[in-house]
């Protein structure tokens, strides 16, 4: 169990690297095409390239941002409470999350499919879009799997009390 626990964490920690680097590369991008266009040579399908690298990089940072405990959370009434209630309402809203972003990445799965078999892609570079949701719904079972982590962490903590 702790294999695939660690595994979970290092996947995680490699999507948020892949995050940053789309981070930087839209960074320069744009900094490359502002140039461009200041001397009349525009990259071609700068912003198609910068709008997918936007998509990955919160998709990608979206596991280890969840993880660190990084999402903006109003806690005002929980700190109140006793620990072991406070652990009940985290596995709770974990399963929660867990159930929703499940399904979402089952159908974006599907709807990746969908997009493929439609041939559909995108309007200046003619990039195949299925693939950027492929990799999205990666990223969703990514997280799904760290909300999984999350509520089994949950659960011990909570026989441990």
């Amino acid at each position: 169990m702790q294999i695939i626990l660690n595994t979970i964490q290092w996947v995680s920690d490699s999507l948020k690297i892949l995050g940053a680097v789309c981070l930087a590369g839209m960074t320069f991008l744009t900094c490359a095409d502002v140039v461009g266009r200041y001397l009349g040579h525009p990259i071609f399908g700068s912003v198609e390239i910068v709008g997918f690298m936007a998509i990955l990089s919160v998709g990608l940072a979206l596991p280890y941002t969840h993880r660190e405990k990084g999402h903006i959370g109003v806690e005002i009434i929980t700190q109140m409470l006793p620990k072991r209630t406070r652990i009940i309402i985290d596995i709770c809203t974990g399963s929660a999350a867990f159930l929703v972003f499940s399904i979402v990445t089952w159908r974006m799965f599907l709807y990746a499919g969908t997009m493929k078999d439609s041939g559909e892609v995108s309007m200046s570079l003619e990039f195949p879009e299925y693939l950027i949701i492929y990799a999205l719904s990666f990223c969703f079972l990514v997280f799904s799997a760290t909300l999984g982590r999350e509520i089994i962490q949950n659960y011990q903590r909570l026989k441990k009390d």
